[in-house]
């Protein structure tokens, strides 16, 4: 199978790495001429056989939308574009309207995996008619982890569900993380007897009821960084988190963990918070966000 991939960032360019190690053809398209395979998107399009399969990995809103604009003239009826950035779920909408009168086919699918994906594979969450879905499953099933299917991949539901689901996704690592910088915060305190701080989260990584992937890597941090002496305690939200807040006004659901998780990125923006030193140093650590240097 060949496709297109435009946008060769941290992510792009590792899962064009990916579907090529699984086998799979990628031209890849990026305004960088150092890492881009092709010129442009007419170019793109002229080298992927009919009908094409382009998968759009670039920053949401309106780079994401400049792009499949971009793709609207130069792709043809039957081709299929793959909307994997992380959009708002309403925005797939629209998208996919922009398409639709060449009788271009629209999937929007949520990505997690962040800057391991190439070598764990991706989490991936559809949203889409179900025969483009199947018909795009050689891909799925290139970027996903090893393992069943179900394990790592979701049709979740039509136009917009993909995003949806990895919005929700998203509010919940907030919350994750924000309780385990407020368990290093706690950890840290100067009156209580642990003197060996990583050592502790590191002896939960096997058997307890909390071990997880964001515990090893707050392990692998603090083993860098014992005290985030580096790091100043100011965290991003990159829209997911917010988005899903608003979500749950909108439905009457109460997200009162979600929500903290939150306000405290915004509190870290007032003062060096330790805990977000933490939050910090984690989103570093599974995305390869940046951090910002004492």
């Amino acid at each position: 199978m060949h496709i297109g991939l435009v946008g060769l960032g941290r992510m792009g360019n590792n899962m064009r790495g990916r579907l090529r190690d699984k086998g799979l053809e990628v031209t890849g398209y990026d305004p960088n001429p150092e890492v881009s395979d092709v010129a442009s998107l007419a170019e793109l399009a002229a080298a992927i056989p009919a009908p094409r399969v382009v998968w759009v990995m670039v920053p949401s809103g309106v780079p994401t939308t400049s792009v499949v604009e971009g793709l609207a003239g130069v792709l043809e009826e039957g081709d299929l574009v793959i909307e994997g950035g992380n959009s708002r779920f309403t925005e797939d909408t629209k998208h996919a309207g922009l398409l639709a009168p060449k009788g271009i086919h629209y999937v929007d699918v949520g990505v997690s995996g962040g800057v391991w994906g190439r070598e764990n594979g991706y989490g991936l969450m559809a949203g889409g008619d179900a025969a483009d879905i199947e018909r795009a499953m050689p891909v799925f099933d290139a970027l996903r982890p090893e393992g069943p299917r179900e394990e790592g991949f979701v049709h979740a539901g039509s136009t917009g569900a993909g995003h949806y689901a990895k919005m929700v996704h998203n509010g919940i690592e907030y919350a994750i993380m924000q309780a385990w910088a407020e368990g290093y915060e706690l950890l840290n305190s100067e009156k209580n007897p642990v003197q060996d701080v990583t050592g502790t989260f590191k002896a939960w990584q096997r058997g307890t009821v909390v071990r997880s992937w964001l515990l090893e890597l707050l392990v692998r941090a603090l083993e860098e960084d014992p005290g985030f002496d580096d790091i100043e305690g100011y965290v991003e939200d990159s829209g997911e988190g917010r988005w899903t807040v608003e979500e749950a006004l909108n439905n009457a659901v109460p997200v009162p963990t979600i929500s903290a998780s939150i306000f405290a990125r915004f509190v870290s923006r007032q003062e060096d918070s330790p805990s977000m030193k933490a939050v910090a140093a984690l989103r570093k650590q599974f995305g390869g966000h940046a951090v910002r240097p004492r």
